[in-house]
């Protein structure tokens, strides 16, 4: 095994997990977070967001 062998490893493995990515960021389960994260700009509650924060980091460490 040379090193341009390697290097097409290399290059596969960062592909898969580069689509890796892709697929998780896009995925259905995501859906509700990524909703909410695109209205975060437009909140004027600091309060509500606070408090969203931390169920959404309670539910994801329970999951």
């Amino acid at each position: 095994m040379d090193i341009n062998e390697l290097r097409g490893i290399h290059s596969l493995v960062i592909m898969a997990m580069f689509l890796g990515i892709i697929w998780w960021a896009y995925s259905a389960h995501r859906k509700k977070a990524n909703d909410e994260a695109s209205r975060l700009p437009f909140s004027d509650d600091d309060d509500e967001v606070a408090k969203r924060t931390l169920e959404q980091e309670k539910t994801e460490k329970k999951q």
